[in-house]
Formats: C-alpha cells, sequence, structure tokens
C-alpha cells in the first residue's frame, strides 16, 4: 500500500498510528492522491489522531522562544541558508512536481520561484531591517515643548503562530512566500498545503528539517484536514489562507476571526483582465506582446494561477486578428502531455476533480453568454487534450498523441478562449474557470475598457499592452483602486518585464475585493503585516532604552575619548563628541563658490539675498557648513571607522552669515553589527550649531566601523 503522506509537527515526523488497511472505516479517514497525468497512486492523506491542539502551542511556546532570541539580521541569515539547502537538492523536488502535471518551466516558477523568494527577504532583511528585535516606524513625533516627552511607532513581532493555509497550484512557492516574511518577523508557522499536491510541500519541509537549519517549533507541516484549526486560534495568532473567494468568506465568518482577535488575510481566486490598448495594432510590438503574454498566462502550471488573464480586453477592431494570433501561437508552441514527455510545454490540470471542475465553470461561461472560438467544443471529451495538435477550427479537436492511459486517467484539458459579444455579461465577470481559459471582451473607449476590468469586483493584476502614455494615464486612474497590481507592458520594457502573471517579493502580491483584500509580499510590508504596530510614549532616555535608538535629549557620553576610535565591540548608543567652533568669513563663501562652480546668487549677490525672503543677506552655502562639519568632528588617523557611505536626512534650519560661527555634535545614534561581516554600521546623529545656539542643520551620517581593533 502506498504510504501515508506524514506530517511534522512537534519537532518529529508523525503518522496516523492505525496501520493503513483496505477496510471501508479506514479507507474512508484518507485521502488518496494520484499522478495528475497518469492517474497512479501517489500517496494517501489523513490527520486522524493528529494533535492539532499541541502542534498550536508548541508553535506559541517553543517556536517563539527560539526565533524571539534571534534578531532580525540573524533570522535573515538563516533564511539564505535555506534557500541554499533547497537549492542543493532542488532536483528532488521538480521530480516530484512532475507529478503535480508541472512542465519544467512550471516547475521553475514554483520551485526555483520560492527559493528565490527566501533569497528575497534575506536580503531584504539584512538591508532593510535593524540588527535589532524591534522595529521603529516613523519620524520621532514631539509631544512637548521642552523635548522632554516624545512619541515614537514601533513593530513588534506578533506572540502567536501564522498559520498559512495553501491552494495546490503552487506547492513551494505558496508556502515560503508566506513563510519567509514571518520568518523573519520572529513569527512560527505551521503550514497547511492543499493535499493535491501537499507531497511536493512535505518534500521540501523534509529538506529543511534534514538541513538541520530550523529553530526549534519555526515551521510545522501538517499534511491533510483540520476541520477544527479555527477552533483553536486565539487572539495573537494569524492565518494566511490562499484558495476561493467564498472558502475565504466562509473563514472570515468564524468567531476567532469576528471577535476573537485571529488577524486573516485572503489571497483569492481573481478574475484578472488584459488590457490591449487601441494603439497597439497588429504588426506593432505591443501587440505581439499582448499575444505572447496572453498565451503564456493561459497555459502556464495549465492556467491554474490566481493571477492568469481571464479576460483578454481588446479594441474592437482588433478582436479577429487577436483571436487569429491567439491560435497561430497555440498551434505553434503549446504541445500538451505527460511533463515527463520531452517536448511537452502544458501538462494536465492537477486532478481530475479539477478538470471536471474546469469543465464545468466552461459550460457556465457558455451558458452566460460566450462562445469558445479557441478550443474543444466540449472541453471534457477523452480526447479534447493531449500533446496538443490544436487545428484551430472553431472546435479546436486535437488529436492527442497522449495514449489511451493518459486521456483516461489524465486531467488533460486544451488552452479555451472564448468570445463575449456582451461585455456586460455577469458570466464573464464572476466565473473563473481554473485552468487554461481565458475569455474575449471587446470595448471602443478608454471608459468601457476601465469599466469592464472595474466589473471583476477586485482583482490581483491587471495588465495594459501599450506605448500611448495618454491611454495608460487615463486607464489607470479609473482601475487603480480594484487592483493590487497593475502591469503596463509596452516595447521598451516587453523583453525586461516579468511577465503579468509573476508576483515578486518586492511588491504587494494581493488585492482589494473579490481578491482578498489581503497582502501576500510586498517587500518589509509583509514582515510588518506579522507584528503589532504600536505608539510608545515617554522621556529621550525611556524611548532609546526601548528602540535601541538615540533620541535628542537622551543622556550622552563624552569619555575623552573620540568616538571614531572606539570598535563596535567598545562603542555605546549615545557616544558623543562636542566640536569646537570655527567662523565662516565672506572670503570663505566666496572661497568655495569659485572652487565648486557654486556662485548662486544668494552667496555672491548681497541685494539680490537680501532680497530673498528666507536670508539675511548673503550667505554661506549649505554643502560648506557639512564640509566644515565633517572637519570639526573627524579623527584623520587610521583605526575602526573603514568609510563614510552616506548622509541622510540633511535638513537646512537657519541660515549662516559671514562673521557667524559654527559648531558640530556627533552622536552615536544607532549601531547595526552585520552578521557575515567583521564590521557594522553607525549612523550618528549631526547637529550643526551657530554661535547663538541656534540650529543650522541636522542629518545622518553614516560610517562602517569595524566590529574589533585589529
Amino acid at each position: 500500500m502506498i504510504d501515508v503522506l506524514p506530517s511534522y509537527v512537534q519537532g518529529s515526523w508523525w503518522t496516523p498510528a492505525a496501520p493503513v488497511d483496505t477496510t471501508a472505516v479506514a479507507m474512508s479517514e484518507m485521502t488518496t492522491v494520484r499522478d495528475a497525468s497518469t492517474g497512479e497512486e501517489i500517496a494517501h492523506v489523513s490527520t486522524t489522531g493528529l494533535d492539532l491542539t499541541g502542534a498550536l502551542d508548541y508553535a506559541r511556546t517553543t517556536g517563539q522562544a527560539s526565533l524571539g532570541a534571534l534578531t532580525f539580521h540573524q533570522r535573515a541569515v538563516l533564511l539564505k541558508k535555506f534557500a541554499l539547502a533547497l537549492t542543493e537538492r532542488k532536483e528532488e523536488l521538480y521530480a516530484l512536481s512532475a507529478r503535480t502535471g508541472a512542465t519544467k518551466a512550471d516547475s521553475w516558477v514554483d520551485i526555483d520561484g520560492g527559493i528565490g523568494v527566501l533569497f528575497a527577504y534575506s536580503g531584504k532583511g539584512r538591508r532593510e531591517l535593524p540588527n535589532a528585535q524591534v522595529y521603529v516606524d516613523g519620524p520621532v513625533e514631539p509631544l512637548s515643548k521642552d523635548g522632554s516627552f516624545l512619541g515614537r511607532h514601533i513593530y513588534t513581532r506578533l506572540p502567536g503562530v501564522a498559520v498559512q493555509i495553501n491552494a495546490f497550484n503552487f506547492p513551494v512557492w505558496g508556502p515560503l512566500e508566506k513563510f519567509a516574511p514571518a520568518f523573519l518577523a520572529g513569527m512560527p508557522t505551521l503550514v497547511k498545503p492543499a493535499t493535491p499536491t501537499g507531497y511536493l510541500t512535505e518534500a521540501f519541509v523534509r529538506i529543511l528539517v534534514e538541513a538541520d537549519l530550523l529553530p526549534e517549533g519555526s515551521l510545522q507541516l501538517v499534511s491533510g484536514s483540520v476541520p477544527t484549526l479555527f477552533d483553536n486560534l486565539r487572539l495573537g495568532d494569524i492565518v494566511g489562507f490562499t484558495g476561493s473567494a467564498s472558502t475565504a468568506a466562509l473563514l472570515r465568518r468564524h468567531p476567532a476571526v469576528q471577535t476573537g482577535g485571529v488577524r486573516f488575510t485572503a489571497e483569492t481566486d481573481s478574475i484578472n483582465a488584459s488590457v490591449l490598448g487601441p494603439d497597439a495594432a497588429p504588426g506593432t510590438p505591443e501587440f505581439d506582446a499582448y499575444i505572447r503574454q496572453l498565451v503564456t498566462e493561459m497555459t502556464s502550471k495549465a492556467g491554474q494561477k490566481c493571477t492568469a488573464i481571464r479576460r483578454a480586453v481588446v479594441p474592437a477592431a482588433q478582436a479577429d486578428a487577436v483571436i487569429e494570433a491567439v491560435r497561430a501561437r497555440i498551434e505553434d508552441k503549446i504541445v500538451i502531455g505527460d511533463p515527463r514527455t520531452e517536448g511537452v510545454t502544458m501538462g494536465p490540470l492537477v486532478s481530475l476533480s479539477q478538470r471536471d471542475e474546469v469543465v464545468r465553470q466552461v459550460q457556465a461561461l457558455i451558458a452566460g453568454g460566450g462562445r469558445i472560438v479557441i478550443g474543444p467544443e466540449d472541453p471534457g471529451a477523452p480526447d479534447s487534450a493531449a500533446d496538443g495538435s490544436v487545428d484551430g477550427a472553431a472546435d479546436g479537436a486535437v488529436d492527442g498523441s497522449a495514449d489511451g492511459s493518459e486521456r483516461a486517467h489524465g486531467a488533460f484539458v486544451a488552452p479555451t478562449l472564448l468570445r463575449f459579444d456582451d461585455a456586460h455579461a455577469e458570466a464573464v465577470h464572476s466565473i473563473e474557470a481554473f485552468g487554461p481559459v481565458s475569455s474575449l471582451i471587446t470595448y471602443d473607449t478608454v471608459a468601457e475598457a476601465s469599466d469592464i476590468v472595474v466589473r471583476g469586483g477586485g482583482s490581483l493584476v491587471t495588465s495594459v499592452a501599450t506605448h500611448d502614455a495618454d491611454f495608460a494615464a487615463g486607464i489607470m486612474s479609473a482601475i487603480a483602486a480594484s487592483n493590487g497590481r497593475v502591469l503596463f507592458l509596452d516595447r521598451d520594457d516587453a523583453r525586461s518585464s516579468t511577465g503579468h502573471g509573476s508576483p515578486l517579493p518586492g511588491l504587494v502580491h494581493g488585492g482589494p475585493g473579490r481578491a482578498g483584500g489581503g497582502e501576500e509580499l510586498g517587500g518589509i510590508r509583509a514582515v510588518l503585516h506579522h507584528m503589532q504596530r504600536t505608539a510608545i510614549q515617554g522621556s529621550p532616555d525611556m524611548l532609546t532604552a526601548i528602540t535601541g535608538v538615540w533620541h535628542t535629549g537622551a543622556a550622552a557620553n563624552d569619555d575623552g575619548i573620540h568616538p571614531f576610535r572606539k570598535p563596535l565591540t567598545h562603542l555605546r548608543i549615545g557616544d558623543q563628541i562636542a566640536s569646537a567652533s570655527r567662523e565662516v568669513t565672506l572670503d570663505d563663501i566666496e572661497t568655495f563658490a569659485h572652487f565648486t562652480g557654486d556662485t548662486f546668487y544668494a552667496h555672491m549677490d548681497e541685494e539680490s539675498a537680501a532680497a530673498n525672503p528666507f536670508f539675511p543677506g548673503r550667505v554661506a552655502h549649505g554643502y560648506l557648513l557639512v564640509s566644515w562639519a565633517a572637519g570639526l568632528f573627524v579623527d584623520p588617523e587610521p583605526g575602526p571607522v573603514l568609510a563614510n557611505y552616506g548622509l541622510e536626512n540633511l535638513r537646512f534650519v537657519t541660515p549662516v552669515s559671514p562673521g557667524d560661527s559654527i559648531r558640530v555634535t556627533l552622536t552615536a545614534k544607532q549601531i547595526t553589527p552585520r552578521e557575515t561581516d567583521e564590521y557594522g554600521e553607525v549612523r550618528w546623529d549631526a547637529v550643526i550649531l551657530n554661535q547663538n545656539d541656534e540650529i543650522v542643520a541636522t542629518y545622518d551620517v553614516l560610517t562602517l566601523v569595524e566590529k574589533a581593533s585589529a
């Protein structure tokens, strides 16, 4: 008998204790998973007897403790190690992925795409987050005139477990794009994959477990159904759901979400659109790019993508040309069959039940006003898809080199394009056939095109193929609020574009309305989604202690040792140097002006400068003052400071006239050691003052400093 797919909970692998047999009672508790192409049994799936409550508690206790001991940067380094471990063994994942119906190209999107997310968040975590456990958000909010009472916003990790419910179409990328930001935030994850492809998720989890890199309790896997899951969730937990809009709506109604404080985010099915601009006539680069993208989105993963193009919105005058171009490209490029067969470019759907569901939805689209212009008249017929030799007629007959076994047991559906003559037909804007199926709708004006897009009720993505900037700006203003992402495709970016259907780690993946209203990915936004934003109020000393960032008015330390002489092992937040003063003369201003070429009138013409409402007369260059400030605070001898690599937040406050003097105070504001290097970043608070102790300029100086002296 085929083995039962194990779960990984409470630090060990688990399968039902009772032996698997073929009795009616035993088998009623099992789900059989089959090869998408051949129907061969792969595994049985069951969670009978699994201690779900214990798994959740293990995450909240052991997982929280192990992740809580790490900083953002330490977690980021581990994400890279996870990516490398999966990369070393990804061929094992590719072999299993073929059993889901995925071609090698499909598997690349799923497997390498998932690994890429780990790499991306590892890099973002080290570049954009502090090497700390608290994330400071936004500027200081002064709450008193004397600066003794301040406000600040911070993010801290949620105290529960991130439960991730994933769809069948991306068994590697789907879990990893949720896991990476949760892990970086410091939240343990419990993954619940979709049963038809859960064996591929189990395989990558097993690789990570065997690599012995996972902090204890940071990742658990439940293979199978979890009917009591929401009954066991509580405040501090978060659910990330990918699946159907109807299931998401049902889960949202659970008391744990409604009144129990459990955060719920959903990324659901979406009737995405792709608009062909009126300028993109046949023969233009935009028309060609549109056709390539449309066929790719119809056939990649056999159309089983939440970001696939479901509505092709084209100018009425170009409809026939689009249909013929799509037909020609399918005939030329698409070969349907078992993805393990040489030359196959499109595999089956993930299961027979999914095939049957797609067929039902195509029939519903036909009943709602659509007519098939490319593809089989009967999408569910045994010979409707095989190796994809499409004859191009309206009935789309496919001769099919897949053998009888494949036709009988494989979940094959041919690429299908329907045409709707009525752009207002409800079916085309509400029914999604989650397979290689799109519908063509025509428009005459930008207002009509925008209305068609918006009728989808909220989408993950819309793409627009146009080289007309006015058309792009016009449609964008109308459709932005209905989309999580909008791609503009033209001759300038067609070759470099990642395409309509490719969510990227740095950008939001999610959308409003029907698309779920949630956000997955999205750079550091996705990390902060797993954290709580809190306003803190207190004195400068208190906020410094809580945030690890020095605040003006907090205690400073001038121990007589220049801070630039201190490596990170000795430097402390609040270490400060107060410089001597230096007078600014008219000769200095003119010398700087002629040497740099900056002869702006405010520095050179007394009368014109005095007429300016911001200046009392001729004034010193701001950059002269910043340059002199460096000379006032710098320690020139070789030492722990390796480089100055930037200034941030520079503001000029009070002008400096000839005869004024300036001085500078420099305070260690934030110290960020780098986990994988022998140096770190120090952010210094720089304040230039004049002879009256008025603030002339403020800015942050960034330096790279050795961790320890040589």
